[in-house]
């Protein structure tokens, strides 16, 4: 049986096998323009040293015209091979990390069908940096050719003026890869935990902006603002770790690939002073040591770079290959449709038994606001069927044996803590940009002040998060959104608990006028939407234990009437 780790690290491999294939044909043409961009900066102290040869031995203006074009033609092939090579990759990696982004966001935004155990900042971190740093393996396959091309072409060279120069310059290459790939595998899993804790780090911000006016209305943002402090801390530490390798093998690659150029060098120095090459041999061997160090030094750093794609490879792995957590069925509910929970038992819920009718307004008064929470986080699909006793039923079919999106479609649960994007309150309401009948929704939430408090309307430009609007504004801005959505069954949990009174009782007015002849739930404990609701239900204990019109239940139940009275 494959552990966790095994499993994941197979599943990083194959990550980068599809980046790979995919992009064979990118990588062929950007693998031959740039072992061509490196044969002809080899060729360059070649052509040097056949230069100083033959004006030596012919000093004529058509020998040295020769050499000009000879040397015009190197550099326009190592400018062109090097501008188009590097197009061909570029493109290729920016088009891969793309296609990984989106997957990654994709599977990010499907909740019942995956489940990675991440939060939402180590997503976002994973389908950026990490989707960034998996495409690079794009180019750094190329790379690592062309530069073994260009070493390989610079082992001949010197091999045919002498065997020693050639076989010191393999021998030396191979020496001192080997001691970088041992290195590069700290890197790799320095690197991995490196990302860990950056994400953590993100994950931990990511809930503390979240929750900031909470946090500020209790006192806790000093001991969240430590806890941050201690999860960044250990990202920075991490992080100062990984510098210090990286540190160590790029000095260490630097140092080794001088000392072979030194090398190179030195015997090509002793071998024309013993007579066994020309002056143009040395001119070339001399050369050809001061520029074999950047394929070099390109060649070392490659096993680094291939462990930081692997790294973060494995990372996306836990998103994109993570074990479903429920299988989605095939089937449709009918349009229209009611809604149908039975005797559902999850958490504080205790054979949680109603119907709302199609096109019928109901409200739940719930005592508890963990039921509450529990209640819409079924219904929103947050919990998989299985996870519940009970059943949820959308137009008499269970959710169990419908597809996600076929439920988004026909139910909407608005969450209590509704999102709001950087945009404008036009893109907030609808995101889609799909018709939606947004001036309806912006009337029934009240939002008519905010929209003609502003110049530009609807087009006002809203801050992530909402950073620029009110509690009260960012509540109904996120109630227009689910109005807006126009579906089937709307389920509204506590829609109205930021605004005054006197909205509250337009926007139950509204809202009930807007809804007519659709189905609609409620969980609140406002009196105004509760008298707007057709009837009430009372979610007491994990039960429903009263069911009858708001009105009749204020005059029959104390405890009704205390719990809901303000």
């Amino acid at each position: 049986m494959k552990t966790p780790d095994k499993q994941r690290t197979r599943q990083g491999s194959g990550i980068l096998r599809t980046a790979l294939r995919r992009n064979l044909g990118a990588m062929v043409a950007g693998t031959v323009l740039m072992g061509l961009y490196q044969a002809a900066e080899t060729a360059f102290p070649i052509a040097l040293g056949l230069i100083v040869e033959h004006t030596m031995r012919d000093r004529g203006p058509g020998s040295l015209g020769v050499s000009i074009g000879a040397l015009a033609v190197i550099i326009t092939t190592v400018s062109l091979s090097w501008r188009f090579g590097m197009r061909v990759l570029q493109k290729a990696n920016t088009t891969e990390a793309h296609r990984w982004r989106v997957l990654v966001a994709g599977r990010g935004l499907e909740p019942v069908a995956r489940d990675a155990d991440l939060k939402s900042g180590e997503v976002l971190t994973i389908a950026t940096e990490d989707a960034d740093q998996t495409a690079d393996i794009i180019e750094v396959v190329p790379l690592l050719i062309s530069s073994l091309v260009a070493v390989l072409i610079a082992a001949v060279a010197l091999g045919l003026a002498d065997v020693r120069l050639g076989l010191l310059v393999i021998v030396g290459t191979a020496a001192i890869l080997t001691v970088l790939s041992v290195m590069s595998k700290r890197i790799g899993s320095s690197t991995r935990e490196q990302q860990a804790r950056v994400a953590r780090a993100g994950a931990k911000v990511a809930d503390l902006i979240i929750g900031l006016r909470p946090l500020h209305g209790f006192g806790g943002n000093s001991a969240a603002f430590r806890a941050y402090r201690g999860v960044s801390t250990e990202a920075k530490q991490q992080s100062i770790t990984v510098a210090r390798v990286n540190g160590v093998y790029a000095g260490t690659a630097l140092a080794l690939n001088a000392v072979l150029a030194a090398a190179v060098t030195l015997t090509a120095g002793w071998l024309a002073f013993a007579g066994r090459i020309n002056i143009g041999e040395l001119v070339m061997a001399v050369g050809l040591a001061q520029f074999i160090m950047e394929p070099l030094r390109l060649f070392s750093e490659m096993p680094k770079y291939v462990m930081i794609a692997r790294a973060s490879a494995e990372r996306m792995a836990l998103v994109l290959s993570a074990p479903p957590v429920t299988t989605p069925g095939t089937g449709r509910p009918p349009s229209g449709p009611d809604l149908e929970v039975d005797c559902v038992r999850h958490g504080t819920l205790r054979k949680v038994r109603f119907r709302v009718g199609a096109g019928e307004f109901v409200a739940i008064a719930a005592y508890q606001p963990r039921a509450a929470a529990e209640l819409a986080s079924v219904l929103a699909l947050n919990v998989p069927p299985d996870a519940y006793d009970g059943s949820v039923r959308l137009g008499g079919r269970d959710l169990a044996d419908l597809p996600v999106a076929a439920v988004r479609e026909h139910l909407l649960v608005n969450p209590y803590d509704g999102e709001i994007f950087a945009g404008t309150l036009r893109t907030n309401i609808d995101p889609s940009g799909t018709g939606r009948p947004v001036d309806a929704a912006v009337e029934a939430s009240m939002l008519t002040d905010v929209v003609a408090l502003h110049r530009d309307g609807l087009d006002y430009a809203v801050r992530d998060r909402g950073a620029n609007l009110s509690g009260g504004q960012r509540q109904r801005l996120s109630l227009a959104r689910a109005l807006a959505a126009d579906t089937d069954v709307l389920v509204l949990r506590d829609p109205t608990t930021a605004v005054d009174a006197v909205t509250e009782q337009l926007i139950a007015r509204n809202v009930a006028k807007l809804r007519r002849g659709r189905t609609t739930l409620v969980i609140t404990s406002s009196p105004a939407l509760l008298d707007a609701a057709d009837r009430v239900l009372v979610l007491d204990e994990g039960v429903i234990t009263a069911e009858d019109t708001h009105r009749n239940l204020l005059a029959a139940d104390e405890e009704y009437r205390l719990a809901v009275t303000r």
